[in-house]
């Protein structure tokens, strides 16, 4: 009989926020999956649980999966735990997870902290669609790139931002977004230190050049009077009115797919298939 891979939410500071089947399950897989040995072995010791760790991060993780695949074939019961929070989000696991699944093995959630969702809960801003967005791009294309999509972004945004970037993040986000864009830069969530800010984008700049310290998550408004555009082919024509204004196809993609909110991929494919379909007729 096949093994299951537990994947095992832990606490992001305060300890007590473990929930009692985490530690049940901690104290009782036969392995747990550490992106950090060492910090998930003070938790295994306050629980008093004795089971072998194995090293799982970004950086074997392709490597380790087969030994993971293995040890589950073999009937053992494993629990993936990151370093705080739940694994998969922003951290090593979705591969594995992915793979597991694959194998039609058996995976399964055991839900605890998150600081993604416990900024949402107090930041008062509207959690009906939210769009988790990670960590920016560092630099180059992609962040420029990935600034411009969020511009238009209807939905609440919730980043995480690196404490030694966050000046530089909050600043690039001010200039894309709008300086005035509501926002909540919550610090240390749960733990000795929290901190809760709020105000508009700009001013959070402001906060950010005298020096950010721990862990941050940003929860920031989306664009007032967005709409998005589900289907791709309903923007053709208007990237066909812009090109025949004297735009390339590239950037009349581009142009539109910004305003709208909408992955240029998609608009171009759309494109695309338009042509074809025209010329096919």
């Amino acid at each position: 009989m096949s093994g299951t891979l537990h994947v095992v939410a832990t606490p992001i500071g305060n300890l007590d926020d473990l929930t009692l089947r985490a530690a049940e399950v901690l104290r009782t897989v036969d392995l747990v999956l550490s992106e950090d040995t060492r910090r998930t072995g003070r938790l295994l010791a306050h629980l008093g649980s004795e089971v072998p760790q194995l090293s799982f991060h970004e950086h074997n993780e392709r490597e380790r999966t087969e030994q993971v695949l293995a040890r589950l074939g073999q009937g053992q019961d494993l629990a993936l735990v990151s370093d705080a929070g739940t694994p998969t989000v922003s951290d090593p696991g979705m591969r594995l997870v992915a793979a597991v699944a694959a194998e039609g093995l058996a995976v399964v959630p055991v839900p605890g902290a998150s600081a993604l969702l416990a900024a949402l809960m107090v930041a008062g801003l509207p959690t009906d669609r939210v769009a988790f967005e990670g960590f920016l791009p560092r630099r180059g294309r992609a962040r420029r790139e990935r600034l411009e999509s969020l511009a238009t972004e209807p939905r609440t945004m919730v980043l995480f931002v690196s404490p030694h970037r966050g000046a530089q993040d909050l600043s690039d986000l001010a200039a894309a977004l709008g300086g005035d864009r509501p926002a909540v830069l919550a610090r240390e969530l749960t733990k000795l230190h929290e901190e809760l800010r709020r105000g508009s984008l700009a001013e959070l700049v402001a906060e950010a050049e005298a020096g950010l310290r721990g862990e941050v998550t940003l929860v920031v408004a989306g664009a007032a009077g967005s709409v998005v555009v589900e289907d791709p082919s309903a923007l053709v024509p208007e990237v066909t009115r812009a090109i025949e204004g004297g735009r390339s196809t590239r950037d009349a993609v581009a142009e539109v797919a910004v305003a709208h909110g909408l992955s240029r991929r998609a608009l171009y494919q759309a494109v695309l298939q338009e042509r074809d379909q025209g010329r096919g007729s």
